[in-house]
Protein backbone atom coordinates (compact mmCIF):
# COMPACT_ATOMS: atom_id res chain seq x y z
CA UNK A 1 0.00 0.00 0.00
CA UNK A 2 1.76 3.51 -1.19
CA UNK A 3 0.80 6.35 1.87
CA UNK A 4 1.54 9.66 1.77
CA UNK A 5 4.30 11.41 3.48
CA UNK A 6 1.65 12.45 6.18
CA UNK A 7 -0.04 9.40 6.64
CA UNK A 8 3.15 7.36 7.59
CA UNK A 9 3.93 10.43 10.32
CA UNK A 10 0.22 9.68 11.23
CA UNK A 11 0.69 6.08 12.17
CA UNK A 12 4.50 6.57 13.35
CA UNK A 13 2.39 9.05 16.34
CA UNK A 14 -0.21 6.23 16.53
CA UNK A 15 1.78 3.72 16.85
CA UNK A 16 3.36 5.28 19.83
CA UNK A 17 0.46 6.68 21.63
CA UNK A 18 -1.13 3.24 21.49
CA UNK A 19 1.72 1.53 23.00
CA UNK A 20 1.99 4.15 25.41
CA UNK A 21 -1.68 3.95 25.97
CA UNK A 22 -1.77 -0.10 26.82
CA UNK A 23 0.34 0.97 29.83
CA UNK A 24 -2.62 2.81 31.40
CA UNK A 25 -4.41 -0.77 31.52
CA UNK A 26 -2.05 -2.16 33.10
CA UNK A 27 -1.16 0.64 35.34
CA UNK A 28 -5.47 0.60 36.11
CA UNK A 29 -5.39 -3.13 36.72
CA UNK A 30 -7.84 -3.71 33.88
CA UNK A 31 -5.91 -6.83 32.60
CA UNK A 32 -3.38 -9.68 32.92
CA UNK A 33 -1.10 -11.86 31.39
CA UNK A 34 -1.48 -10.78 27.70
CA UNK A 35 -5.31 -10.19 27.69
CA UNK A 36 -6.57 -6.97 26.56
CA UNK A 37 -6.27 -4.55 23.54
CA UNK A 38 -6.37 -0.70 22.55
CA UNK A 39 -6.61 0.31 19.27
CA UNK A 40 -6.61 3.76 17.03
CA UNK A 41 -8.77 4.53 13.24
CA UNK A 42 -5.53 6.05 11.35
CA UNK A 43 -7.56 9.63 10.35
CA UNK A 44 -8.37 9.67 6.56
CA UNK A 45 -6.91 5.98 6.01
CA UNK A 46 -8.70 3.09 5.79
CA UNK A 47 -6.27 1.88 8.71
CA UNK A 48 -6.21 1.05 12.14
CA UNK A 49 -2.63 0.45 14.70
CA UNK A 50 -4.03 -2.63 17.04
CA UNK A 51 -1.39 -4.64 20.06
CA UNK A 52 0.40 -7.63 18.69
CA UNK A 53 -1.75 -11.12 19.66
CA UNK A 54 -0.17 -12.45 22.66
CA UNK A 55 2.96 -10.23 23.32
CA UNK A 56 3.69 -9.60 26.93
CA UNK A 57 2.71 -5.92 27.96
CA UNK A 58 5.87 -5.31 28.95
CA UNK A 59 7.53 -5.62 25.70
CA UNK A 60 5.11 -3.83 23.75
CA UNK A 61 6.39 -0.74 22.34
CA UNK A 62 6.20 1.62 18.75
CA UNK A 63 7.72 -0.98 17.25
CA UNK A 64 5.38 -4.03 17.95
CA UNK A 65 2.06 -2.13 17.19
CA UNK A 66 0.70 -3.48 13.73
CA UNK A 67 -1.36 -1.99 11.42
CA UNK A 68 -4.13 -3.16 9.79
CA UNK A 69 -6.65 -2.48 7.64
CA UNK A 70 -9.96 -1.92 8.24
CA UNK A 71 -10.54 -5.84 7.91
CA UNK A 72 -8.16 -6.71 9.36
CA UNK A 73 -5.34 -7.57 6.89
CA UNK A 74 -2.27 -7.01 8.06
CA UNK A 75 -0.38 -3.54 6.69
CA UNK A 76 2.80 -3.29 8.38
CA UNK A 77 4.21 -5.11 10.94
CA UNK A 78 6.52 -7.94 12.02
CA UNK A 79 4.07 -9.97 14.32
CA UNK A 80 0.26 -11.29 14.20
CA UNK A 81 -2.33 -8.61 15.24
CA UNK A 82 -4.51 -9.14 18.25
CA UNK A 83 -7.00 -11.84 18.23
CA UNK A 84 -9.97 -9.34 18.49
CA UNK A 85 -8.60 -7.06 15.60
CA UNK A 86 -12.36 -8.28 13.07
CA UNK A 87 -13.93 -7.17 16.10
CA UNK A 88 -12.30 -3.46 16.43
CA UNK A 89 -12.19 -3.17 12.62
CA UNK A 90 -15.82 -4.08 12.17
CA UNK A 91 -16.74 -0.77 14.74
CA UNK A 92 -14.40 1.24 12.51
CA UNK A 93 -16.18 0.39 9.23
CA UNK A 94 -19.78 0.82 10.73
CA UNK A 95 -19.14 3.62 13.11
CA UNK A 96 -17.30 6.51 11.26
CA UNK A 97 -16.92 8.60 14.62
CA UNK A 98 -15.15 6.00 16.49
CA UNK A 99 -11.54 6.79 16.68
CA UNK A 100 -10.52 4.17 19.33
CA UNK A 101 -11.53 0.83 20.34
CA UNK A 102 -10.34 -1.21 23.71
CA UNK A 103 -11.29 -4.22 25.61
CA UNK A 104 -10.10 -5.78 28.98
CA UNK A 105 -11.32 -8.30 31.21
CA UNK A 106 -11.61 -6.30 34.14
CA UNK A 107 -12.63 -8.06 36.82
CA UNK A 108 -15.66 -6.44 37.96
CA UNK A 109 -17.10 -5.24 34.92
CA UNK A 110 -16.85 -8.40 33.77
CA UNK A 111 -18.68 -10.40 36.76
CA UNK A 112 -21.23 -8.04 35.30
CA UNK A 113 -21.31 -8.88 31.68
CA UNK A 114 -20.85 -12.90 33.61
CA UNK A 115 -24.20 -12.36 34.65
CA UNK A 116 -25.37 -10.93 31.48
CA UNK A 117 -26.50 -7.58 33.62
CA UNK A 118 -26.45 -4.19 32.68
CA UNK A 119 -25.24 -1.71 34.99
CA UNK A 120 -28.26 0.30 35.71
CA UNK A 121 -27.26 3.90 36.28
CA UNK A 122 -27.49 4.75 39.75
CA UNK A 123 -24.35 7.23 39.98
CA UNK A 124 -24.06 10.52 38.78
CA UNK A 125 -20.76 9.40 36.79
CA UNK A 126 -22.49 6.45 35.10
CA UNK A 127 -24.75 9.13 34.08
CA UNK A 128 -22.00 11.64 33.42
CA UNK A 129 -19.76 9.19 31.13
CA UNK A 130 -22.63 6.87 29.94
CA UNK A 131 -25.55 8.60 29.71
CA UNK A 132 -27.52 6.07 31.19
CA UNK A 133 -26.71 2.10 32.02
CA UNK A 134 -24.09 0.37 30.46
CA UNK A 135 -25.62 -2.54 28.01
CA UNK A 136 -25.06 -6.02 27.65
CA UNK A 137 -24.04 -6.77 24.14
CA UNK A 138 -24.62 -10.71 23.00
CA UNK A 139 -22.70 -13.56 22.91
CA UNK A 140 -20.37 -13.78 20.59
CA UNK A 141 -17.18 -16.08 19.44
CA UNK A 142 -13.93 -14.83 19.05
CA UNK A 143 -12.71 -15.09 15.38
CA UNK A 144 -14.96 -13.26 13.31
CA UNK A 145 -16.79 -10.11 13.32
CA UNK A 146 -19.59 -11.45 15.00
CA UNK A 147 -18.34 -9.58 18.33
CA UNK A 148 -18.03 -6.58 16.13
CA UNK A 149 -21.56 -7.29 15.24
CA UNK A 150 -23.14 -7.29 18.43
CA UNK A 151 -20.87 -4.32 19.37
CA UNK A 152 -22.20 -2.27 16.50
CA UNK A 153 -25.61 -3.42 17.02
CA UNK A 154 -25.59 -2.71 21.14
CA UNK A 155 -23.56 0.94 20.20
CA UNK A 156 -26.17 2.16 18.05
CA UNK A 157 -29.18 2.05 20.47
CA UNK A 158 -27.06 3.24 23.70
CA UNK A 159 -25.43 6.81 24.46
CA UNK A 160 -22.87 4.45 26.67
CA UNK A 161 -19.64 4.08 25.01
CA UNK A 162 -19.16 1.04 27.31
CA UNK A 163 -20.74 -2.55 26.20
CA UNK A 164 -20.11 -5.23 28.60
CA UNK A 165 -20.05 -8.30 25.76
CA UNK A 166 -22.29 -11.32 27.74
CA UNK A 167 -19.70 -13.60 28.95
CA UNK A 168 -17.07 -12.06 27.16
CA UNK A 169 -16.12 -8.49 29.13
CA UNK A 170 -16.03 -4.87 28.33
CA UNK A 171 -15.15 -3.15 24.89
CA UNK A 172 -15.16 0.62 24.99
CA UNK A 173 -14.93 3.19 22.27
CA UNK A 174 -13.92 6.96 21.69
CA UNK A 175 -13.57 9.75 19.58
CA UNK A 176 -9.87 8.77 20.09
CA UNK A 177 -7.95 5.73 21.56
CA UNK A 178 -7.39 7.72 24.93
CA UNK A 179 -11.34 8.61 24.99
CA UNK A 180 -11.53 5.07 24.97
CA UNK A 181 -9.29 4.39 27.46
CA UNK A 182 -10.79 6.58 29.90
CA UNK A 183 -14.05 4.62 29.36
CA UNK A 184 -12.48 1.57 30.13
CA UNK A 185 -11.19 2.97 33.08
CA UNK A 186 -14.59 4.67 34.44
CA UNK A 187 -16.81 1.45 33.23
CA UNK A 188 -14.71 -0.33 36.04
CA UNK A 189 -14.65 1.63 38.56
CA UNK A 190 -18.47 1.89 38.70
CA UNK A 191 -19.08 -1.62 38.16
CA UNK A 192 -17.10 -1.90 41.23
CA UNK A 193 -18.90 0.47 43.07
CA UNK A 194 -22.32 -0.58 42.08
CA UNK A 195 -21.24 -4.36 43.18
CA UNK A 196 -20.59 -3.08 46.51
CA UNK A 197 -23.72 -0.92 46.29
CA UNK A 198 -25.80 -4.20 45.76
CA UNK A 199 -24.38 -6.06 48.39
CA UNK A 200 -25.51 -3.07 51.16
CA UNK A 201 -29.19 -3.07 49.66
CA UNK A 202 -30.36 -1.86 46.97
CA UNK A 203 -29.40 1.10 44.62
CA UNK A 204 -31.54 4.08 44.10
CA UNK A 205 -31.46 4.97 40.19
CA UNK A 206 -31.52 8.49 38.86
CA UNK A 207 -34.46 9.73 36.71
CA UNK A 208 -33.92 10.05 33.17
CA UNK A 209 -34.81 13.88 33.20
CA UNK A 210 -31.33 13.90 35.63
CA UNK A 211 -29.42 11.78 33.65
CA UNK A 212 -30.03 13.81 30.66
CA UNK A 213 -28.98 17.14 32.67
CA UNK A 214 -25.60 15.14 34.07
CA UNK A 215 -24.70 13.72 30.79
CA UNK A 216 -25.14 17.09 28.48
CA UNK A 217 -23.02 19.18 31.31
CA UNK A 218 -20.23 16.38 31.64
CA UNK A 219 -19.87 16.46 27.90
CA UNK A 220 -20.43 19.51 26.65
CA UNK A 221 -19.41 21.82 29.82
CA UNK A 222 -17.20 19.85 32.24
CA UNK A 223 -13.47 20.34 31.67
CA UNK A 224 -11.09 22.66 29.96
CA UNK A 225 -12.56 23.91 26.47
Amino acid sequence: MTLTAQARGTIAELRESVARLHSELTRNELVVWTAGNVSARVPGEDLMVIKPSGVSYDDLSADTMVVTDLHGKLVHGELAPSSDTAAHAYVYRHLPGVGGVVHTHSTYATAWAARGEPIPCVLTMIADEFGGEIPVGPFALIGDDSIGRGLVETLRATRSPAVLMRNHGPFTVGRSARDAVKAAVMVEDVARTVHIAHQLGTPVPLSRTDVDRLHARYQNVYGQR
